[in-house]
């Protein structure tokens, strides 16, 4: 057992603990539970240090028999590219328990222990080597979401929690019969196996065999990303769920889509992933403006978050099918950066909602008159939201761009619209929110922040500014792991600009051009 299986082990430990304890001590329940989490985080901050930079490959490997017949096995690793979600994951954890710590107040056992078991099923979906395994958790993580929108979520959480599983084990269904499917060709479950029987041509696969299983993972990702036209279910959950469900949502749970787009679909199925990029990417740019667009015209605070993040995983997803280097490192990055920011806007409109009970924009005005901190740091995750250099959602938007210029300058012009857009939203809703005059009602029930909210907010503003400021600390080991899956795939397509020099000169601040 390595520090990768303890880490997994502490989550799904706490959860059965959790359970254990007495239903009428709530402040026992959430003290443990806040315990649990924080010593998660502190486990995963070991994989950091004891991490190989510079070296190749997989690390912190485990890889035992788990059932006999058929052979699945234990098999769990990370690289460059599921290191840092897993940080994301037990990073975010923690603070999505603190900003319920006074909202929960029912069944408050339940809500801890699904938050613990959430974790544990995110960090095994990024560190799953057996596809099967991977499936696993990948079903894990459907169950205590579900339980956390239809139990302590909003009027319609029976209907956004039905309509967010039933869009899930839609496109579950398909990627199991697709993992099946290659079982049955390569008779192992192992993703390293059967990606070299794929690689070595021991595998081979004709163009239908090919589309067909690249579109069953394809659009299991893509419902979980969600891409246009497959978001329906986004903006419901987000509005019904509680503040801690949709942090975890926004911040952790979409990018399980990315990710598996990016370390299953483009790998195992090179040809059909390159084949049919154009209409994905031309479906992205649409997610980008249209997200944007109806964002602009909503009038409550969560389906305009939840609108926006359909806009910025349009660009994640750019970036992974322009097949370059910058691409996919833009990509990775702003899964990262939304993560952060998006969790971020969650976090204040949760602690807006807590005061005055609504998440109507016409129901506040003058926020920043009696809230100033408050207002300050909801203006602060804003302009990292809209990708104000120096915050980190900039580094991430404008490497996908240069990426995407480099295999067609059109996706980049139109995508850039995105950019703008988002900017138009976002300072409309904080003008709207904190500005103007304030109300009898808005001044009476919007107070400050206090430590427990300081608390929640510090860590992402910092991560936001350290991001945005030295983004080297984290696109090195991005990049090495992108690079290794473009050359596995052989499918970088080679850059489209006149002189090399300029690009390689213009990306020196955010990573290595290749």
């Amino acid at each position: 057992m390595n520090l990768l299986d303890i880490l997994i082990a502490i989550p799904a430990i706490g959860f059965l603990l959790a359970l254990a304890l007495p239903r009428s001590n709530d402040r026992l329940i959430r003290l443990f539970t806040l315990i649990v989490s924080l010593v998660t985080f502190a486990v995963s901050l070991g994989l950091v240090s004891g991490y190989q930079f510079g070296q190749t490959g997989r690390q912190f490997v485990s890889d035992a028999i788990w059932i006999s017949s058929p052979e699945i096995h234990w098999h769990v690793g990370i690289d460059g590219l599921s290191l840092w979600l897993i940080i994301l994951s037990t990073f975010l954890t923690p603070i999505s328990i603190l900003i319920s710590w006074r909202y929960i107040t029912s069944r408050t056992k339940e809500f801890y222990a699904f938050l613990l078991l959430l974790e544990c099923g995110l960090i095994g979906v990024f560190a799953s080597w057996d596809l099967f395994l991977f499936y696993v958790f990948w079903e894990i993580v459907l169950v205590p979401m579900y339980f956390l929108i239809g139990i302590w979520g909003h009027d319609r959480r029976i209907y956004a929690a039905v309509k967010f599983f039933l869009y899930t084990m839609a496109g579950s269904v398909l990627m199991l019969a697709a993992i099946i499917y290659l079982y049955t060709l390569s008779g192992t479950f192992d993703y390293a196996a059967i990606l070299d029987q794929l690689n070595s041509g021991r595998i081979v696969l004709g163009h239908t065999q090919e589309t067909l299983l690249f579109l069953a993972f394809f659009i299991a990702f893509a419902i979980k990303v969600p891409l246009f036209p497959l978001h329906t279910w986004l903006p419901d959950a987000h509005v019904e769920a509680p503040s801690a469900g949709s942090v975890m949502l926004a911040s952790v749970m979409l990018k399980m889509g990315t990710y598996g787009l990016l370390r299953f679909c483009v790998p195992m199925f090179p040809a059909a992933a390159r084949e049919n990029a154009p209409w994905i990417n031309i479906l992205a740019i649409v997610g980008i403006i249209y997200g944007a667009l109806v964002a602009m015209v909503q009038p409550n605070m969560k389906k305009l978050v939840a609108y926006s993040s359909v806009s910025h995983l349009g660009f994640v997803v750019l970036g992974i099918f322009s097949f370059t280097q910058l691409g996919l490192d833009g990509a990775v990055y702003q899964m990262l950066n939304h993560g952060i920011s998006t969790g971020a806007l969650f976090v204040l409109v949760g602690f807006l909602y807590e005061r005055r009970h609504s998440l109507a924009i016409s129901d506040y005005g003058g926020v920043a008159t009696v809230a100033p901190w408050l207002s300050t740091i909801f203006l602060i995750t804003t302009l990292a939201s809209i990708g104000l250099p120096m915050l980190n959602n900039f580094v991430g938007e404008f490497m996908v761009l240069q990426g995407a210029a480099q295999a067609n300058f059109t996706w980049s012009i139109f995508a850039a619209i995105g950019v703008i857009l988002s900017a138009c939203y976002m300072l409309w809703m904080v003008q709207r929110v904190f500005f103007g005059s304030t109300s009898e009602e808005v001044a009476h029930h919007i107070p400050d922040f206090n430590a427990r909210e300081w608390a929640c907010v510090i860590p992402l503003i910092a991560m936001m500014l350290w991001m945005g400021v030295y983004s080297q600390s984290f696109i090195p080991q991005i990049s090495e792991t992108n690079a290794r899956i473009l050359d596995t795939s052989r499918m970088n397509v080679p850059l489209r600009v006149s002189n090399p020099g300029t690009l390689a000169a213009n990306h020196g601040g955010f990573g290595h051009a290749r």
